[in-house]
């Protein structure tokens, strides 16, 4: 009967939830059976009951959470309890509270992508770049940036060799240069017309080809002659044969 009372008294103390208290048909004063045990516990079952049924939906709303949870913070797993092991308000308030931090983040970083617009950017740069598979998607982008880099450098050094203005695009870059090497091919084209003192394409041929004939016996003249006169350098090849006389 302690028991009981004292079960009664913390269902009727202020601390007790509203929608679990029952109150009963009688009091433990105001009730007393005919055999003079006292009576008055008649809501105690049904509270419990309604404890029971409360426990039982903790855990479905457990489940309920879970899921939530793995659909919005697939990245915050928790191992999930046994069955036997009951469930803690603790535990589903911190559930709700990981998920509230989330939706939080998201309301004040709303430029941050979504997962399917950052799938779609891996796919893009797997064609873009011919990476068969997501292993490889860091090598390819070291890579990228690495080639990046070099390009980069050479177009400065180019702005610079050329003096052209840094915010020139690369056409501008290209142009030039196919520009100087055309004013060097000009320059080489006019050198060799004066050193053969001709214009004409052809003649330059013909010279060409009267120096393939010309120089290889020329050559070994000279090489006898060296021989011949015990000198070394050409330029002592006259002042000798003149010494002869």
């Amino acid at each position: 009967l302690k028991v009981l009372s004292r079960i009664d008294s913390i269902l009727r103390s202020p601390r007790a939830p509203p929608l679990i208290y029952r109150c009963s048909k009688g009091t433990v004063q105001n009730c007393v059976k005919e055999n003079g045990w006292e009576c008055g516990f008649e809501h105690l079952p049904l509270t419990i009951e309604m404890w029971a049924d409360q426990l039982v939906a903790l855990q479905d709303l457990h489940k309920s959470l879970r899921k939530l949870s793995l659909e919005l913070v697939p990245w915050h797993t928790v191992e999930p309890q046994d069955n036997r092991e009951s469930i803690r308000v603790e535990d589903l308030q911190f559930t709700v509270d990981v998920i509230l931090e989330e939706i939080e983040n998201k309301a004040k970083n709303s430029q941050t992508p979504s997962l399917p617009t950052l799938f779609a950017i891996v796919s893009h740069f797997q064609k873009l770049f011919d990476v068969n598979s997501l292993n490889g998607v860091y090598p390819r982008m070291n890579e990228v940036y690495t080639k990046l880099g070099e390009m980069t450098n050479a177009m400065r050094t180019l702005h610079e060799l050329l003096e052209l203005d840094s915010s020139a695009p690369p056409t501008v870059v290209v142009d030039t240069v196919g520009k100087l090497c055309d004013i060097i091919n000009e320059n080489v084209t006019r050198q060799v017309q004066q050193l053969l003192g001709t214009q004409d394409i052809h003649s330059i041929i013909n010279k060409l080809e009267e120096h393939e004939c010309f120089f290889p016996p020329f050559q070994a003249l000279v090489q006898h002659l060296l021989r011949l006169l015990e000198i070394s350098n050409v330029d002592d090849i006259l002042p000798t044969v003149q010494n002869l006389k």
